[in-house]
Protein backbone atom coordinates (compact mmCIF):
# COMPACT_ATOMS: atom_id res chain seq x y z
CA UNK A 1 0.00 0.00 0.00
CA UNK A 2 1.40 3.22 -0.57
CA UNK A 3 2.46 5.42 2.25
CA UNK A 4 0.19 8.66 3.12
CA UNK A 5 0.48 11.11 5.91
CA UNK A 6 -2.71 13.24 7.37
CA UNK A 7 -2.24 16.92 7.56
CA UNK A 8 -2.03 17.91 11.14
CA UNK A 9 -5.25 19.99 11.69
CA UNK A 10 -8.70 19.61 12.20
CA UNK A 11 -10.72 16.15 11.64
CA UNK A 12 -11.05 16.23 7.75
CA UNK A 13 -7.66 17.32 7.29
CA UNK A 14 -6.56 16.70 3.74
CA UNK A 15 -5.13 13.36 3.50
CA UNK A 16 -1.84 13.48 1.43
CA UNK A 17 -0.21 10.39 -0.68
CA UNK A 18 2.56 10.42 -3.55
CA UNK A 19 0.59 12.01 -6.04
CA UNK A 20 -2.47 13.07 -4.22
CA UNK A 21 -4.51 14.58 -2.32
CA UNK A 22 -7.98 14.01 -0.95
CA UNK A 23 -9.90 16.69 0.15
CA UNK A 24 -13.09 16.64 1.83
CA UNK A 25 -16.01 18.30 -0.10
CA UNK A 26 -17.68 21.39 1.00
CA UNK A 27 -20.43 22.40 0.25
CA UNK A 28 -20.40 25.13 -2.21
CA UNK A 29 -18.80 22.57 -4.28
CA UNK A 30 -21.73 20.09 -3.53
CA UNK A 31 -23.93 22.78 -4.78
CA UNK A 32 -21.82 23.79 -8.32
CA UNK A 33 -21.66 19.75 -9.26
CA UNK A 34 -24.95 19.96 -8.64
CA UNK A 35 -25.71 23.09 -10.87
CA UNK A 36 -23.57 22.13 -13.28
CA UNK A 37 -21.26 24.77 -12.84
CA UNK A 38 -17.66 24.20 -13.96
CA UNK A 39 -15.72 25.11 -10.98
CA UNK A 40 -11.94 26.50 -11.17
CA UNK A 41 -9.19 24.00 -10.56
CA UNK A 42 -11.45 20.87 -11.70
CA UNK A 43 -10.27 18.71 -14.89
CA UNK A 44 -12.35 19.08 -17.83
CA UNK A 45 -14.02 15.92 -17.55
CA UNK A 46 -15.06 16.54 -13.59
CA UNK A 47 -17.24 15.75 -12.27
CA UNK A 48 -18.09 12.68 -13.64
CA UNK A 49 -21.50 10.56 -12.99
CA UNK A 50 -20.47 8.98 -9.74
CA UNK A 51 -19.34 12.85 -8.25
CA UNK A 52 -22.90 13.82 -9.12
CA UNK A 53 -24.41 10.93 -7.07
CA UNK A 54 -22.31 11.77 -4.13
CA UNK A 55 -22.99 15.28 -4.46
CA UNK A 56 -26.69 14.69 -4.36
CA UNK A 57 -26.05 12.17 -0.88
CA UNK A 58 -24.35 14.98 0.36
CA UNK A 59 -26.57 17.89 -0.03
CA UNK A 60 -29.66 15.78 1.12
CA UNK A 61 -27.76 15.07 3.97
CA UNK A 62 -25.67 18.62 5.81
CA UNK A 63 -23.18 17.26 8.39
CA UNK A 64 -24.19 13.59 7.98
CA UNK A 65 -21.51 11.13 7.84
CA UNK A 66 -20.29 12.32 4.42
CA UNK A 67 -19.11 15.32 5.48
CA UNK A 68 -16.65 13.83 8.32
CA UNK A 69 -13.11 12.77 8.83
CA UNK A 70 -14.46 9.48 6.68
CA UNK A 71 -16.56 10.95 4.54
CA UNK A 72 -16.19 11.76 1.01
CA UNK A 73 -13.43 13.56 -0.58
CA UNK A 74 -12.42 15.09 -3.82
CA UNK A 75 -9.00 13.85 -5.73
CA UNK A 76 -6.88 16.78 -6.62
CA UNK A 77 -4.16 15.91 -8.77
CA UNK A 78 -0.55 17.14 -7.11
CA UNK A 79 0.63 17.61 -10.58
CA UNK A 80 -1.85 19.60 -11.83
CA UNK A 81 -3.56 20.97 -9.01
CA UNK A 82 -6.87 19.54 -10.96
CA UNK A 83 -9.94 17.57 -9.26
CA UNK A 84 -9.55 14.40 -11.20
CA UNK A 85 -12.23 12.05 -9.15
CA UNK A 86 -13.65 11.17 -5.46
CA UNK A 87 -13.27 8.75 -2.84
CA UNK A 88 -14.86 8.22 0.56
CA UNK A 89 -15.79 6.51 3.10
CA UNK A 90 -19.43 6.31 5.33
CA UNK A 91 -21.02 3.75 7.20
CA UNK A 92 -21.48 0.11 5.97
CA UNK A 93 -25.20 -0.75 5.51
CA UNK A 94 -26.45 -2.52 8.35
CA UNK A 95 -22.97 -3.65 9.46
CA UNK A 96 -20.37 -2.01 12.18
CA UNK A 97 -17.90 -0.81 9.53
CA UNK A 98 -17.25 1.91 6.76
CA UNK A 99 -17.81 1.00 3.47
CA UNK A 100 -15.37 2.36 0.60
CA UNK A 101 -15.93 4.04 -2.61
CA UNK A 102 -14.40 5.57 -5.55
CA UNK A 103 -14.12 6.86 -8.43
CA UNK A 104 -11.40 8.44 -11.48
CA UNK A 105 -12.50 11.01 -14.05
CA UNK A 106 -11.79 9.09 -17.66
CA UNK A 107 -8.88 11.45 -18.33
CA UNK A 108 -7.12 10.18 -15.60
CA UNK A 109 -8.23 6.33 -15.19
CA UNK A 110 -5.04 3.68 -15.79
CA UNK A 111 -2.84 5.77 -13.63
CA UNK A 112 -3.45 4.05 -10.21
CA UNK A 113 -5.19 7.23 -8.35
CA UNK A 114 -8.08 4.96 -7.41
CA UNK A 115 -5.61 2.46 -5.47
CA UNK A 116 -3.37 4.84 -4.04
CA UNK A 117 -6.67 6.96 -2.67
CA UNK A 118 -8.57 3.90 -1.33
CA UNK A 119 -4.90 3.01 -0.01
CA UNK A 120 -4.99 6.38 2.03
CA UNK A 121 -8.49 5.92 2.90
CA UNK A 122 -8.17 2.64 4.33
CA UNK A 123 -4.97 3.87 6.23
CA UNK A 124 -6.55 6.68 7.74
CA UNK A 125 -10.14 3.77 8.79
CA UNK A 126 -7.37 1.78 10.44
CA UNK A 127 -5.24 4.49 12.31
CA UNK A 128 -9.30 5.68 13.89
CA UNK A 129 -9.54 1.69 15.40
CA UNK A 130 -12.01 0.86 12.36
CA UNK A 131 -11.59 -3.21 11.83
CA UNK A 132 -13.85 -3.63 9.14
CA UNK A 133 -13.72 -2.46 5.31
CA UNK A 134 -16.31 -3.19 3.01
CA UNK A 135 -16.57 -2.44 -0.66
CA UNK A 136 -18.94 -2.93 -3.87
CA UNK A 137 -18.19 -3.28 -6.96
CA UNK A 138 -20.27 -4.18 -10.59
CA UNK A 139 -19.13 -7.28 -12.12
CA UNK A 140 -18.46 -5.51 -15.36
CA UNK A 141 -15.81 -3.32 -13.66
CA UNK A 142 -12.64 -5.04 -13.40
CA UNK A 143 -10.42 -2.19 -12.98
CA UNK A 144 -12.12 -2.09 -9.56
CA UNK A 145 -12.19 -5.62 -8.46
CA UNK A 146 -7.93 -5.23 -9.05
CA UNK A 147 -8.33 -2.03 -7.02
CA UNK A 148 -10.11 -3.84 -3.84
CA UNK A 149 -7.82 -7.11 -4.10
CA UNK A 150 -4.80 -4.59 -3.90
CA UNK A 151 -5.91 -3.35 -1.03
CA UNK A 152 -6.01 -7.00 0.77
CA UNK A 153 -9.71 -7.42 0.38
CA UNK A 154 -11.34 -10.67 -0.11
CA UNK A 155 -14.48 -11.40 -2.44
CA UNK A 156 -17.55 -12.31 0.24
CA UNK A 157 -20.43 -13.05 -2.11
CA UNK A 158 -22.84 -10.85 -4.59
CA UNK A 159 -25.89 -9.18 -3.53
CA UNK A 160 -28.36 -7.55 -5.75
CA UNK A 161 -25.84 -8.04 -8.51
CA UNK A 162 -23.14 -6.32 -6.92
CA UNK A 163 -19.84 -7.98 -5.69
CA UNK A 164 -18.88 -7.37 -1.98
CA UNK A 165 -15.01 -7.46 -0.80
CA UNK A 166 -13.88 -7.68 2.85
CA UNK A 167 -10.86 -6.33 4.19
CA UNK A 168 -11.09 -7.42 8.30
Amino acid sequence: MPEHTTEPAGPTADLRTERLLLRSWTPEVAAAVLAGARGTGWADDFPADGDRVIAGLLAREPGGPGWGRHGHRLLVERSSGLVVGGAGMFPEPGGPGLEIGYGVVPSRRGRGYAGEAAAALVGLARADGVSRVVAGVDPGNPASVRVLIGLGMRHIGTVDGVERYLLA
